[in-house]
């Protein structure tokens, strides 16, 4: 990954009566020669340099490595929290919180900047929110590069939440029902959305702490300390586990295998696409990128052999900032 680098650029955007977003630009200010922003005498025009990063969760927020995955010297780079996620007002809100409010606030962001097209990235919830966008603006998006890849499908909400993931890390699975009664074990997406919204204040935290750190000891290969210690936040848990809950007991407020249809990937087919897929992904286990590329096989997709879910594990970083130096140049 690149070197850490700080924003030149930060701002709020209020998409609702209710939601506020936080958004930062970084990298090249100028982005790539002869590629201009709009100005209010002249048009917009096509801004190849310019790329937007969509987190994962929903609700997980963005963090300063993002910027990482991006040639500072090629791209302009916006990373922008989605509503109720890291520094977007209200925090943790679920009210106007569904991805179809989120695939209009992306296209609100790009309006307000003034370009024509822009590259998207996106892993986990991130790559989700990627192909919903894309599908509803497709001729927005330059290019793809994907991780992770989550449609919302019933049966991967299962394998993680249900029965899957507990066959392998079954010591984090152990300390996930913990705060659930048995009685209520048999759908804990369900038994997690009372705890998650109950008027009981440490009823509510107990529960986000457990949601968070279950996903944050899965996400890595190789179990890493620190990046299960995010969960002991209570403002990071707070809101990672009542967004994801509330989509996730929403279907994800969509049809399932929707992301997958025929229909809806002729519409993104012409978009040049990277993705990249941990084999031993539990999280977002390869099955379902694997569906992805036989219903669009025109894309690029990279398994790593060694790598779980994590956008941070050796091999996963090195073929994402390979796919966006790819597309750094790329003519439209």
């Amino acid at each position: 990954m690149y070197p850490d680098i700080t924003p030149y650029e930060t701002g709020t955007l209020k998409v609702s009566d209710i939601h506020t977003l936080y958004y930062e630009f970084s990298g090249n200010k100028d982005g790539v020669p002869g590629n201009q922003i709009s100005t209010p005498s002249q048009p917009s025009s096509i801004y190849p340099g310019l790329v937007v990063f969509l987190h994962g969760g929903p609700g997980g927020g963005c963090d300063e490595k993002d910027r990482g995955f991006f040639n500072p010297n090629k791209y302009r780079i916006i990373l922008f929290d989605q509503r109720g996620s890291g520094k977007s007002t209200p925090s943790a809100s679920l009210e106007e919180n569904t991805t179809w409010d989120l695939v209009k606030d992306i296209e609100k962001l790009r309006e307000h900047i003034g370009i024509e097209k822009w590259h998207v990235f996106g892993g986990s919830w991130g790559s989700t929110l990627s192909l919903a966008y894309a599908q509803a603006y497709p001729d927005r998006v330059a290019s793809l590069v994907l991780r992770g890849i989550f449609t919302l499908r019933k049966s991967e909400l299962n394998f993680f939440y249900q029965n899957g993931a507990s066959h392998l890390f079954p010591e984090a699975w152990e300390e996930y029902i913990a705060p659930i009664p048995e009685q209520e074990r048999h759908d804990m997406i369900l038994a997690y959305h009372a705890q998650l919204n109950s008027v009981d204040d440490q009823t509510r935290v107990t529960a986000a702490k457990a949601w968070s750190k279950y996903e944050m000891a899965t996400s890595r290969l190789f179990v890493d300390p620190e990046y299960v210690a995010r969960a002991t936040s209570d403002h990071f848990a707070n809101a990672f586990a009542r967004i994801e809950n509330h989509y996730f007991v929403n279907d994800g407020f969509m049809r399932d295998g929707q992301l997958l249809e025929k229909q809806e990937i002729d519409k993104i087919r012409h978009i040049p696409t990277i993705v990249v897929q941990g084999r031993y992904d539990v999280v977002c286990p390869a099955t379902t990128a694997y569906a992805l590329k036989k219903v669009w096989p025109e894309l690029t997709l990279h398994i790593v052999p060694d790598a779980g879910h994590s956008s941070r594990e050796k091999g996963t970083a090195e073929l994402l900032v390979q796919a966006t130096d790819k597309f750094a140049d790329l003519k439209l």
